[in-house]
């Protein structure tokens, strides 16, 4: 070994040792008559290594030439190469020759139009008060992006979706007419609203939802009907609901809905139209967007205080998102604030979750908004930074004329929420309900993403920042990719499952992410029609607690939620990586 660290002395009971900057390592504890010297002598009490020091097997180097391509591969999917552009493989990964002749297996899916589209418009704000008509048309248009045009999906022409302002207490109603060629539908994405209006059934021609407002927050709108093709072109938009009176601690607000676009060229990455794609990991993209665009540009005054509402709308990435060099605190997710702020380095932030953060900007300059993950080279496990840049603030020199900078440097603490809270503090040690296991069933894989995948079993990371498994994750489909849920206790897997609560009742539901699936992933869970508070961790007590309706369980987590049963319904409970809800990944459950 070319590298010897002495990490120090492990005594009885709990030792903290320093942290090893290293990717790979081995781990010795070994017997020392003195804990002065420099190298292991002493017999070997423990041995480890680090999760990206993996046994490879012997049959490795003949991935590494290509040669688990039988014949017959190759021109299985020769006359697919023109149907199917190849994505883009990311910069510094090794694809082998067998993975770069995989193909999906179904057909290839991008919208056109023979007529004339029009240009997407940015999106508007929509105020509605109690009683008023609003309408939404899905409909075509062109978007350009970084110089290539595509046709994409729209509501009211705009890219995204017109926000939705309202007050809570609110009730409206949105006449929506379908304008695409197959069947659509609007959810409302954690707004406790009425059954019927859900939107989970798909709407051909035209369809009137009723829709109240019984939570303040920051909510979102999307369709459900193969929400991997129509929302990844488009289909979403933000909604707020005000608190009456409630007065905010900024100088502006700033709504971002984040994506990631598979971009080829000269096209979009088609999608699959039997069956989705992407069905291991989910459909990662390589241009980033906000509001709908590259480049997203803010300019400020010196010393003020934006308060940025922040919805992860991407098929399948998770975001850790940041301003480096400026102070953020997290004020509020989904369904309103936590009990008290906290200042926060960065927020993660899975896909359907929403987060609202205060950032000051208090020297002149400019700020990028960055997501900055670790990536990991599943053939040789090597972990490798990623950044990108989203978008810049500048900061001007003038002051702000209303300056926050007192307000903005003590951690408020909302004690409506932390009375709201106490009598719901009792479960964390009850007993769940309910367990739900997250698991994955596969059949009928290519033979080289088995091989690769089994080679890779040994260690998933707890959140899959990145595609780095492009090829084998693009060739997956829904038909050899299901993604479960089951009852340990019943057995019942994803629809059958039928559960039945008491309208009242509270329910604590233990989500359990198998470790020990076949490609293990995070999921971000989401409930229809009522919201939950996160109560544990891996076990860990959560002591901030705030209303969500999505909630991201890492590989091999497990997390306790208590859900408030106060609307009734038939409801679903589903994944929010949108390849593995149309992979089976949903179940159903009633609140009588």
């Amino acid at each position: 070994m070319d590298t010897v660290i002495n990490l120090g002395a492990v005594k009885n009971g709990t030792t903290t040792l320093p942290a090893i900057e290293l990717d790979k390592f081995i781990i010795l504890i070994s017997a020392e008559r003195s804990a002065r010297g420099r190298e292991p002598r002493g017999k070997i009490v423990l041995r480890g290594q680090s999760p990206s020091t993996r046994p490879m097997p012997p049959d490795v180097l003949e991935f590494s030439v290509g040669g688990m391509v039988p014949p017959d591969m190759a021109e299985h999917h020769e006359h697919d190469s023109a149907a199917w552009p190849m994505p883009p493989i990311p910069h510094g990964l090794t694809m082998l020759p067998s993975e770069m002749a995989l193909r999906p297996e179904v057909t290839p899916f991008l919208p056109v139009s023979d007529a004339p589209l029009p240009n997407a418009d940015s999106n508007e704000v929509l105020r509605a008060k109690d009683g008023d008509i609003i309408d939404l048309d899905a409909e075509l248009v062109r978007r350009t992006i970084d110089g290539q045009t595509f046709t994409m999906y729209s509501y009211n022409g705009q890219y995204p979706g017109p926000l939705i302002e309202v007050s809570r207490g609110s009730e409206i109603m949105v006449r929506f007419t379908n304008y695409l060629e197959d069947s659509t539908s609007i959810h409302w994405h954690g707004i406790r609203l009425e059954n019927a209006f859900d939107g989970v059934e798909g709407v051909s021609d035209a369809f009137t939802y009723k829709i109240r407002f019984p939570d303040a927050g920051i909510f979102w709108y999307h369709p459900h009907i193969r929400e991997d093709i129509q929302q990844g072109l488009g289909l979403y938009g933000n909604i707020l609901v005000r608190e009456p009176g409630a007065k905010i601690a900024a100088n502006r607000e700033q709504f971002l809905m984040l994506q990631d676009l598979l971009v080829g060229d000269p096209d979009l990455i088609p999608w699959g139209q039997e069956s989705p794609t992407h069905a291991l990991m989910g459909r990662f993209g390589n241009v980033f967007l906000v509001n709908g665009e590259p480049g997203y540009r803010l300019s400020v005054r010196r010393g003020e205080v934006v308060r940025f509402y922040l919805t992860n709308v991407s098929n399948a990435r998770t975001l850790n998102l940041s301003f480096p060099g400026v102070r953020m605190k997290v004020v509020a997710t989904d369904a309103g604030p936590f009990e008290h702020e906290a200042w926060v380095e960065s927020v993660v932030i899975a896909p359907a979750e929403r987060y609202v953060v205060h950032v000051r900007f208090d020297k002149p300059g400019t700020v990028p908004l960055v997501n900055k993950v670790i990536g990991l080279d599943h053939l040789f496990g090597r972990f490798f930074p990623e950044v990108d840049t989203l978008g810049v603030v500048t900061v001007g020199r003038t002051p702000v004329r209303h300056d926050l900078g007192a307000s903005f440097d003590v951690l408020g603490r909302d004690t409506a929420t932390t009375r709201a809270m106490r009598s719901y503090r009792k479960f964390v040690d009850k007993a769940p309900d309910q367990t739900l296991v997250l698991t994955l069933q596969t059949h009928g894989l290519p033979f080289v993403t088995e091989r690769l995948m089994q080679l890779d079993s040994i260690y998933f990371a707890p959140v899959e920042w990145a595609g780095t498994m492009p090829m084998m994750n693009w060739a997956s489909t829904g038909r050899q990719v299901r993604w479960v849920l089951k009852d340990p206790v019943t057995g019942r897997e994803n629809m059958d499952i039928d559960w039945q609560f008491r309208r009242g009742d509270p329910v604590k539901i233990r989500l359990v992410n198998e470790r020990r699936a076949f490609h293990g992933m995070q999921h971000p869970i989401h409930l229809h029609g009522q919201h939950f508070l996160v109560l544990a961790v891996n076990g860990v007590p959560n002591t901030d607690l705030a209303w969500k309706d999505t909630v991201l369980v890492p590989a091999g987590g497990v997390v306790d939620i208590l859900l408030d049963t106060r609307n009734p319904g038939d409801w679903m409970l589903h994944c929010h990586i949108a390849e593995h809800l149309s992979a089976g990944m949903m179940m159903h459950f009633t609140v009588n």
